[in-house]
């Protein structure tokens, strides 16, 4: 999966300077949203959605072994599914949710759907590699896995991520956090394709994203998501890449508030 590659913004850099970001936003009324994060990163990610998304009950849980769970062992990735299905019947309003998944979080996010069907509203997912990660993506993943526990890395990944002084060392605190076990599990899972088999019993409202300037492999999932729910759109965002929920908060947003409202996607589709 690819790392942040947008310039995080104020929101955001203020809350990496939290201990502990929130994972309930606004009163239990309506219907809730979750919104499940992208791997090295934690429900902090989701703060320009949060702020975009005032007055709605939001859910923006640390996925198991992930910053704030970052002792706890990873579950793979049905387990870490069951454990958002947790989340909802315990924190939805009515015990179930719409949900927006992120890279790993799309992931976990289809494995949702495919196990708790009933507690879903609907499902937008981005970045979703459920066929696995190939060429010239998979090998410079496998080389930063390597480099994982080192500092320099994260400090590589700080100055990347553009994340300011102040901030740096709690970001390369949260990243070095999680073990090198949690992420050979989750990376090798997804590297290696992890759509469920056969038919979902999920009948709700399914868009399936790719940025059109993230890895192919997240369009080439495309047609097994529509062969598992025949129901699923699909959309290529313009100029978008991986993590365009910083890319062009706006856009995300404003994407989100359609499909959950009103069901209805970008005309490309």
């Amino acid at each position: 999966m690819a790392p942040l590659d947008a310039r995080i913004d104020h929101g955001v850099r203020e809350r990496l300077m939290d201990a502990a970001y929130p994972i309930e936003h606004g009163e239990r009324t309506g219907e809730s949203i979750i919104l499940l994060h992208g791997g090295n990163v934690g429900g902090w990610m989701w703060q320009p959605q949060v702020e975009r998304l005032a007055g709605r009950h939001l859910i923006t849980p640390d996925a198991v072994g992930f910053n704030s769970r970052a002792g706890e062992a990873w579950p793979g990735l049905a387990g870490a599914a069951d454990d958002v299905a947790a989340t909802i019947r315990e924190r939805a309003v009515g015990g179930r949710a719409h949900v927006v998944g992120l890279s790993m979080g799309a992931v976990i996010a289809v494995h949702l759907v495919a196990r708790h069907p009933d507690l879903v509203r609907s499902c937008m997912v981005t970045g979703a590699m459920m066929l696995g990660v190939s060429g010239v993506q998979r090998r410079a993943a496998e080389l930063q896995l390597r480099a994982w526990d080192r500092r320099w890395f994260w400090r590589m990944q700080a100055a990347m991520f553009r994340i300011p002084a102040d901030a740096r060392e709690q970001f390369i605190a949260a990243g070095m956090g999680v073990s090198a076990q949690t992420a050979h599990a989750m990376y090798g899972e997804i590297f290696d394709g992890s759509m469920p088999e056969g038919r979902f019993d999920y009948a709700g409202p399914m868009l399936a994203i790719a940025g059109e300037r993230e890895p192919r492999d997240v369009a080439r999932a495309f047609p097994a998501l529509v062969r598992a729910m025949p129901q699923t759109r699909t959309w290529v965002a313009p100029r978008m890449r991986h993590v365009w929920s910083l890319q062009d908060p706006d856009l995300f947003t404003r994407t989100i508030v359609d499909f959950v409202d009103r069901n209805v996607v970008p005309a490309a589709c």
